[in-house]
């Protein structure tokens, strides 16, 4: 419980806050908080597999870098990628500034909207294919030794013996994707620089832990490197805002308030952090060893829902209930894997 504690009390706040704001609109109070609740769950529910691949990088990063991700990190999630980045989206799809648009979120929440949805092809492109190539860079791993799908990860993870695997199978569905998909010319066009813009920042992100590495203890040093600094924050903020792209589109399918969206998102990041520390302290992830294999199996799913999407709306329920699926097979998988001859003597009964 020591973990979710804060995240308890933003939660109070929040809704205390939405209380407030609502009473000023017709809904009412309780309206607004119900929604703000709404919200909340159903971020936690898209980013419960965030969590989990959060934890297996924060679990390797030093009590420095620990404390500025649960600090200046969650800022960073709920104002930055939550707030200040869908405003920034649509200044530049409206040619507006800042403050114009601020006061259309707030005066003209369907005209916002419109601007926002409108940008969905070159978010979905680009947090797709971050989150295939957060997803594709786990699978391929040639040093992985421990499968959860068998055949299926054993063959990708032999695939990643290849230099650049995982950048040529993502960029090869970038463009067959802009190729073939019923679009037009302009989105074609925004599908594929914001595509390849995804594949960049991942590799930009993920080449920094090369910069730790010294000629005396070499490439072992790389991932813990990766894992223990800044090249892990700024990965962990990179991964997070992908998330949040999905959960900010798909809020307002529940309502046009941006107060409230941004309250109710808050809820949910700030229950994905703690989710993140629970996970870290309690060695989860060293007890359920799957667990990190299913939430990227998770990732790789939602990767291809946003991709899918930028022609097809996909319900943010199905979104949700496919990465928990993920994420309790993955939690069942390993129960019987640590008790082997628990799962013996009940096949032989």
């Amino acid at each position: 419980m020591k973990a979710f504690r804060y995240s308890i009390l933003v939660t109070l706040i929040c809704l205390i806050v939405a209380f407030y704001w609502g009473n000023q609109t017709p809904a009412g109070g309780m309206a607004a908080m119900f929604l703000a609740l709404i919200l909340g769950v159903m971020e936690v529910s898209l980013s419960f597999d965030n969590a989990v691949v959060n934890a297996s990088v924060l679990k390797e990063m030093d009590a420095k870098w620990q404390q500025i991700f649960l600090t200046v990190g969650i800022l960073i999630a709920v104002f930055g990628m939550r707030l200040v980045f869908p405003i920034v989206i649509v200044a530049i799809a409206s040619g507006q500034g800042m403050i114009d648009v601020t006061l259309m979120a707030l005066q003209q929440p369907d005209q916002y909207a419109k601007y926002l949805t409108d940008s969905h092809v070159g978010i979905s492109a680009f947090g797709g294919m971050f989150l295939l190539l957060v997803f594709l860079y786990f699978m391929m791993d040639a040093n992985k030794e421990l499968h959860w799908l068998g055949a299926i990860e054993e063959r990708l993870s032999k695939l990643g013996k290849l230099d650049a695997i995982e950048v040529m199978v993502a960029l090869v569905i970038l463009f067959l994707l802009q190729a073939l998909l019923p679009l037009e010319p302009a989105a074609r066009m925004s599908l594929l620089v914001a595509g390849i813009g995804g594949v960049i920042l991942y590799v930009a992100v993920s080449s920094l832990d090369s910069l730790f590495e010294n000629e005396e203890e070499g490439a072992a040093m790389v991932n813990t490197a990766k894992r223990s600094g800044i090249a892990g924050f700024l990965y962990l903020e990179v991964l997070d805002a992908s998330f949040s792209f999905d959960g900010v589109i798909g809020a307002f399918a529940i309502t046009r308030d941006v107060v409230i969206i941004m309250l109710g998102l808050a809820i949910g990041a700030m229950f994905v952090r703690s989710l993140t520390v629970y996970l870290v302290n309690k060695g989860t992830l060293d007890e359920y060893v799957f667990l990190e294999h299913g939430a990227h199996w998770a990732i790789g799913a939602l990767a291809g829902i946003m991709l899918t999407s930028i022609v097809l709306h996909i319900p943010e329920v199905i979104t949700g209930l496919i990465g928990v699926a993920f994420i309790v097979f993955a939690l069942i998988s390993s129960m019987r894997y640590k008790h082997p001859v628990i799962e013996a003597t009940e096949s032989i009964t």
